[in-house]
């Protein structure tokens, strides 16, 4: 199997703003064409992470998930981010793993940041979704997620995490550390993507956008409260051979895989 190249983009977001963020995000995909097989936004990428779930919510034939559709065919490559979407009348953080032919798939964010009142404006996902891409198998995971170890436990199931996130510079420590830390127990590659800048709520974001080997050592990364873009390769013989040296989840204890 070949090895991954993967893009991350740390950007500022406009509040609310989902026609301007499109725009945005368009310009600063179109010059990855034939670089990478897989782009990341950051988490709620078309508002900024909004209460206003109800009014701002699209559907999955709505504008944005079009865009992303049209983006990934351009430059043949995947695009993964979180966007608000409403559906049978709920409103979720919807993770968004878009393919060049169109196919979408989706991952509802399960664990909602209670301190922002998320939870009073969005249903929490249930499943753990991993997706297929290229022969690299991804799970996918949104912001708080990154502080709950049981449920993103590698079970020899995927290959790489990726995280997007609109995650406070208040807690930026955590956020590198745990990303870390992420990769290191479950042997695998991590890509976590942050925005930058100032939200509507007045709250700063220093991106920290990076990625990680499964040995724990840092790839790649955008430079600290900048907008930027960072590439790197995921080696397929390099984990491979990782995990066969050194299998130490043989050893690790059971979960009840019900979540």
């Amino acid at each position: 199997m070949s090895d991954l190249r993967v893009t991350l983009v740390q950007s500022m977001l406009h509040w609310e703003d989902a026609v301007a963020n499109r725009a945005m995000f368009e310009e600063k995909i179109v010059g990855l064409k034939g670089s990478t097989d897989l782009i990341v936004l950051p988490e709620m990428f078309t508002t900024g992470f909004s209460m206003r779930s109800a009014e701002l919510a699209e559907t999955m034939d709505g504008a944005t998930v079009a865009w992303m559709r049209e983006q990934a065919r351009t430059v043949n490559a995947a695009i993964y981010g979180s966007a608000i979407i409403t559906e049978g009348g709920k409103q979720f953080n919807r993770g968004l793993f878009v393919k060049p032919d169109g196919k979408v798939t989706i991952y509802d964010k399960r664990h909602l940041f209670r301190f922002a009142n998320e939870t009073d404006h969005y249903s929490p996902g249930k499943d753990r979704v991993v997706v297929e891409w290229r022969g690299w198998r991804l799970l996918l995971q949104v912001c708080f997620d990154l502080r709950f170890p049981v449920f993103s436990r590698n079970r020899g199931d995927y290959d790489a995490i990726l995280y997007v996130a609109n995650w406070p510079e208040a807690r930026r420590f955590p956020w590198s550390q745990l990303l870390i830390a992420r990769a290191i127990e479950n042997q695998c590659y991590v890509a976590g993507v942050n925005r930058v800048g100032m939200d509507g709520k007045g709250i700063h974001y220093s991106g920290d956008s990076v990625m990680i080997d499964p040995r724990g050592a840092v790839i790649g990364e955008v430079e600290p409260s900048q907008e930027g873009v960072a590439k790197t390769i995921f080696g397929r013989e390099a984990l491979d051979d990782f995990r066969e040296k050194f299998p130490a989840g043989m050893e690790a204890d059971n979960f009840d895989p019900r979540f």
